[in-house]
Formats: C-alpha cells, structure tokens, sequence
C-alpha cells in the first residue's frame, strides 16, 4: 500500500547515506557527496572557501527546492538534504548510525534499538537518530513509538521530509485523513514538485470530498 511504500523507503534512504551492519524483546520500553553546498568567504589569512554551516545550507536547500519546478532537479536537490541531515559533526554518533543501519539491513532489531537509543542519549539534538528509529518502530508495526519519535525528529528539524512523509503515512493508515491531509499539504510547501505526495494528497481530499456528500 502506498503509505507503506512512503515509510519504507524513507528507511532504505537512511541506510544508503549512511556507513556501512531478532527482534527485540523489551518493546515496551519508553518513549521516549561531494554536494552543490554554499561557501562562505575564506577567513583572513587563509587561502581557500570553507563549507557555510549546516543550517545555512539546509536553508538554501529548502529555498532552492521549494522554487524548483523540474521534478528531477528537484528530487537531487531533496536527496542533498537527507545527506545533509545525516551530518552528525561526531565520529561516535556516525559509528552508532552505521551499525544501525547495518544491524537492519540483517534483520538484528534488537541491536538496532540498542544503537539508535546510545544515538539519542549522546545526541539529543540529532534528529536522524530519532527518525530512522521512528522508521524502525513502525517497520515492526509500533505505529504509537513511531510516532513519538516523529514528533522529536520535527521538533528538532520541523522541515524533515521523512518525518513528514512518515507521519502523513501513519496519519492515513489509522484513517485520521484529515490530520494527514494537513501534513501532506505542510510537506508539498517544502517540496512542490513530489509527485507522489501530490497523488496522496489529491486521494485524501477526494475522499474527504466524498464523505461530505
């Protein structure tokens, strides 16, 4: 089902950036490239330019996605984002990420939960930490974790695609249309060009449109 497909890949995105390992028994616990990056003017006394800082190129990222009107620039350019988001400026946290990623790709969830949880403990302000565990809960069908750990990934980068997608996907799912309408709509003001948000918007509005008649 498309919600399903949305959240999934939203997963397999994660795992493709970042570097490269049964279920978990405990699962009521609580819930808790080189890219086309802007530059800034090199310092006095250096010679060369140096990257601008994470949020001044996520803002330029944004900007430059909301006004792109060729879906497939446009899908490069949301890509650069998640690749930006993934930047944790620690080798610890990439190392936990990494054997996240790896630990699901082989199906040890359980070890996946343990590393994500370190993630979120050594780096509270890290939302991808929170994300691809929200996308994790709900691979194993915990919707209600999943979308805890969305709502602490969008408080943290309000404008994470993922997360959006996600939590739209999940809104659907339990048949909250309208509440997933609003964040498909919130989504598409980032991301115009998405087709396949467009095709699920324009599904939930013609069904609430039906209901009302």
């Amino acid at each position: 089902m498309p919600a399903m497909r949305i959240l999934m890949s939203s997963l397999l995105c994660v795992a493709l950036l970042l570097p490269g390992l049964p279920a978990r028994a405990d699962d009521e616990r609580p819930e808790t490239e080189i890219l086309q990056q802007p530059l800034r003017e090199p310092a006095p006394g250096t010679g060369s330019l140096t990257l601008a800082p994470r949020a001044e190129r996520l803002d330029s990222l944004y900007g430059r996605l909301k006004r792109e009107g060729n879906a497939e620039t446009a899908k490069t350019i949301a890509g650069e984002i998640r690749a930006v988001l993934t930047e944790s400026d620690s080798a610890t946290v990439d190392l936990l990420m990494g054997r996240a990623a790896s630990a699901i790709a082989s199906g040890q969830n359980g070890a996946a939960f343990d590393y994500l949880d370190q993630v979120t403990v050594l780096r509270p302000d890290y939302a991808e930490g929170f994300n691809l565990r929200a996308t994790l809960h709900f691979a194993l069908g915990n919707n209600r974790k999943s979308v805890a750990d969305i709502r602490r990934t969008l408080a943290l980068e309000p404008r994470h695609l993922g997360a959006l997608s996600g939590l739209a996907g999940i809104l659907t799912l339990e048949g909250k249309d309208e509440a997933a309408l609003k964040v498909w709509e919130a989504y598409l003001n980032l991301y115009p060009t998405d087709r396949t948000a467009q095709d699920q918007a324009r599904d939930l509005l013609e069904k609430l449109a039906g209901s009302r008649t």
